[in-house]
């Protein structure tokens, strides 16, 4: 397999220490991360040759953006320096019946402030076989959208696999600039990626039968949303992670891929959450993995399961889990036994 390029937004996270709420804390931790950052990270752990591609300041806090990425072995080499700020997100941990909180500030970052020009394509993806990005990176400004749709044409014309997760953010931008923006970036992605709520955010495509604020879903549903995006866009496979939350701590997880009008479901997974930041993106990762080494429908749909479901167990963004880790819980020792 080729290299694998993600390309969107790195930021600092600010997050206070165990379950302290904003107004309480007086230190935070520092970490850095971002959606397409931790699905190469993701890659990287597995052993793949993956590149983030972005655009960060040259000083010092831009610099440790791109060193925490090189210690997992990404390829920063392709990371325009340049624009004054390092995004920044607020985490707060939720529990029980309290949900996580995030509050951005990330106005003005280098890469929302990125033109056209600082990104050449051609180089880039030189040696390429898949690209990835998310709903994220197209609304951070006009011109980040603009970047995505030139890279995806790129892409097209250099036979890359695409994929997208859809990622919808109400506090980036509006549903239907979201739905209008997506629209023209779908045409050129291969496999489209989404939770319980982001079709229907971004495309109004709704699962019938569901309510994912109760802790129920229904699998029909969840075909016929499936099913809809494709026949929409032509895409070769739709993966949706599947939710059901009992409380901030306590969740059941598992996913559908849909390919060559075929369903295929994951085993679920009982799970008691550490911190959830970042687990659409380490299923992404999982996914991109299996389906760029050969898995099979459903071995590739339990790899990228299994792959977020210890995400789960991870403090910060990135799923710091190794292939093995992973293939052992897929193929089904989840008793979290002391390995000796």
């Amino acid at each position: 397999m080729g290299k694998i390029v993600t390309f969107g937004e790195l930021m600092l996270r600010l997050a206070p220490e165990n379950y302290l709420r904003f107004v309480q804390s007086e230190k935070y931790e520092a970490t850095f991360g971002g959606a397409e950052a931790n699905v190469a990270v993701s890659l990287a752990n597995y052993g793949m040759d993956a590149a983030f591609v972005s655009k960060l300041p040259a000083h010092e806090i831009g610099q440790a953006a791109v060193n925490s990425l090189r210690k997992f072995g990404v390829d920063t080499s392709k990371i325009v320096r340049g624009g004054d700020r390092v995004g920044i997100y607020y985490c707060e941990k939720g529990a029980s019946q309290r949900p996580s909180k995030v509050i951005y500030d990330r106005a003005h970052s280098a890469i929302a402030e990125a033109k056209r020009g600082d990104f050449d394509w051609d180089s880039i993806f030189k040696g390429v076989e898949w690209f990835h990005f998310t709903g994220i990176t197209p609304a951070l400004s006009d011109e980040t959208a603009e970047i995505c749709i030139e890279a995806c044409k790129k892409a097209k014309e250099k036979n890359i696999t695409i994929s997208c997760d859809l990622n919808f953010r109400k506090k980036l931008w509006s549903k239907e600039k979201a739905g209008q923006v997506m629209g023209e970036l779908c045409k050129y992605i291969d496999y489209c990626i989404a939770n319980e709520e982001d079709a229907k955010d971004v495309f109004g495509i709704e699962a019938d039968n569901s309510d994912i604020y109760g802790g129920k879903l229904d699998r029909d549903g969840y075909i016929s949303v499936a099913k809809k995006l494709t026949e929409r866009f032509g895409f070769k496979g739709v993966a949706i992670t599947l939710r059901e939350s009992k409380s901030a701590n306590d969740n059941d997880w598992s996913g559908m891929l849909y390919r060559d009008g075929q369903a295929y479901f994951s085993k679920k997974y009982s799970m008691h959450i550490v911190d959830r930041v970042g687990g659409g993106d380490s299923f992404g990762g999982g996914l991109i993995y299996a389906l760029s080494n050969g898995y099979d429908a459903q071995s590739a749909i339990e790899f990228a399961v299994a792959a977020s479901c210890l995400k789960h167990t991870v403090e910060g963004d990135y799923n710091m889990v190794s292939l093995s880790e992973v293939k052992a819980l897929a193929g089904g020792d989840g008793s979290g036994r002391v390995q000796r």
